[in-house]
């Protein structure tokens, strides 16, 4: 049987949306309140050290390593078929690592929800780009669609707060589960289904390519971030490389590639999808210094934190929501040179902070640098996907999510490793404070705060000082490199997509009545 999708989006497919993007939003939101379990499940499983990197890591990296294999198996088997088997997958592997009696049972539910994880992200996203033809609605679907992904990050720790304060540390693995229910019993009936009508075989050479290409490289990246140059992450960044290059050199043998390198040909695509990695790079490892500045250094729960980025959280998705239909009028590029410059204003209020001023100055940069994220990462999207075939909108989503994933990674490195080294050059502990508690607080904040708890009051006040100010020393220098950084980006996409029109200006003469999509 035939689906027929309309040509401009109707109830039907925006109940549809809320469906996609429901468990989009859970299943950031299940990225990062596991942070904040960890010590209680630590505790009561007995994990060790490396067994709770692991608990941490093992989802990120296979999310990673499988969602350009993923993306592609989707646009051959059906992408709503793929999405209902890993709504699937999540829910059960959710459950599994909620009751999980022991460290390994809990690493190997982790690894599963990576891999449903790296279903899920790209299937949803491509689904939305099926679902929505006209292209003034596929820009406000995704915007919302990014919103809830955007959001679940701050939202996170809010609500993981709440469930420990009430609850056993496995409740937060639960979050996801009614979602991914809703999405099992419904999903059926308001998704269509779509696939590649010559799909090819899936080389399972390069599935294996993809796999020891990205998962080293992301672990190399993540470990430099934290240890340094050191022989490890460096020969995982160096594997992860060399097997890379075979990878992009057999997918341009194959007729039927596991990803189709002639989409980087559109300049809309690759100057979009490079945006969108240089501001996840720029700006996403900034967060992870305004969690910690704002746990650190003012003292906060990560409850109340939580709350203070909140106001982030609503410019952010008032972001999310406006910026399509700025772009109806005016030019993608100048809506998301504008924001960036919004941004780099954020970045420069950043350097502004003070480690005794509270944290006020800290929450409204950082709501300045997500008001003006969202034309970046809500027209990129669009672009990506607008600008690839409907038959390889799967592949389209997992570069999006390959290169976010990427990103990251490689800006925590970059911008870690200078917060790292300013706060070595800065921090000198008080002669006072025990050795072995200096020598701990000599690794960072995270570690000096510890040190600290088993110090009098007075001298744990001596040591905390320095090693607040070296960190936000840390904190400027990072934010003003990424606010030049990021301006030049700005530049540079105004000047590359300077000839794309608005949004819905050259489409709409052209769009078919109707698609047919394979039930």
């Amino acid at each position: 049987m035939n689906d027929v999708i309309p040509a401009r989006a109707g109830r039907r497919e925006w109940i549809a949306l809320g469906v996609l993007a429901l468990p989009a939003l859970l299943v950031s939101i299940d990225v990062y309140v596991l942070l904040l379990a960890l010590p209680h499940l630590s505790t009561d499983l007995g994990a060790s050290t490396v067994e709770q990197l692991w608990i941490t890591d093992g989802y990120g990296f296979l999310l990673a390593g499988f969602v350009i294999t993923m993306g592609r198996l989707g646009d051959r088997v059906g992408r709503r078929r793929l999405l209902l088997v890993g709504a699937a997958a999540f829910g059960a592997a959710s459950v599994v690592a909620a009751w999980s009696t022991s460290p390994a049972m809990l690493i190997a539910a982790r690894g599963a929800l990576g891999v449903a994880g790296a279903i899920v992200a790209p299937s949803t996203l491509s689904l939305i780009r099926t679902l929505f033809r006209d292209p003034r609605q596929l820009g406000l679907a995704i915007g919302i669609w990014g919103m809830c992904f955007s959001a679940g990050a701050v939202i996170g720790p809010v609500v993981g707060g709440a469930l420990l304060s009430h609850f056993w540390w496995g409740s937060v693995f639960l979050l996801g589960v009614p979602a991914m229910a809703l999405l099992l019993a419904v999903g059926p009936v308001l998704l269509p289904e779509h696939r590649e009508p010559d799909p090819g075989g899936l080389d399972l050479v390069s599935v294996g390519l993809s796999l020891v290409a990205v998962i080293p490289a992301v672990y190399g990246l993540k470990e430099l971030a934290e240890d340094g140059w050191q022989a490890a992450p460096v020969t995982g960044l160096v594997t992860g490389v060399v097997f890379g290059v075979a990878f992009v050199r057999r997918q341009r043998r194959l007729e039927h590639p596991l990803l189709d390198l002639r989409l980087f040909a559109n300049r809309s695509f690759s100057t979009a999808l490079g945006g969108m990695v240089a501001g996840t790079m720029l700006m996403g490892a900034i967060m992870l210094f305004i969690t910690q500045d704002l746990q650190s250094v003012e003292g906060l729960s990560p409850f109340e934190a939580g709350l203070w980025m909140m106001p982030a959280v609503v410019v952010n998705a008032l972001s999310f929501v406006v910026s399509p239909i700025l772009a109806r009028r005016f030019r993608p590029a100048h809506v998301i040179g504008g924001g960036l410059a919004i941004s780099v204003s954020g970045l420069v209020v950043l350097t502004q902070t003070d480690p005794t001023s509270g944290p006020t100055t800290l929450a409204t940069g950082f709501a300045l640098l997500f008001l003006g994220a969202g034309p970046l990462v809500t027209l990129s999207v669009h672009l990506v996907m607008a600008s690839s075939p409907a038959a390889r909108a799967g592949s389209a989503a997992a570069l999006n999510e390959t290169g976010g994933q990427f990103g990251f990674a490689f800006g925590l490195a970059a911008l870690g490793s200078v917060g790292a080294a300013v706060y070595d050059s800065r921090f000198t502990p008080p002669s006072r404070v025990p050795a072995d508690a200096a020598d701990a607080a000599r690794e960072g904040l995270a570690e000096a705060v510890v040190a600290a708890r088993d110090l009098p009051a007075d001298l744990a006040a001596e040591l905390l000082a320095p090693a607040r100010e070296a960190f936000v020393a840390g904190l400027h220098l990072v934010a003003a490199i990424s606010a030049g950084a990021l301006a030049v980006v700005a530049v540079l996409i105004v000047r590359l997509l300077r000839a794309v029109p608005p949004i819905g200006a050259a489409d709409e003469r052209a769009a078919p009545a109707e698609v047919p999509a394979v039930d």
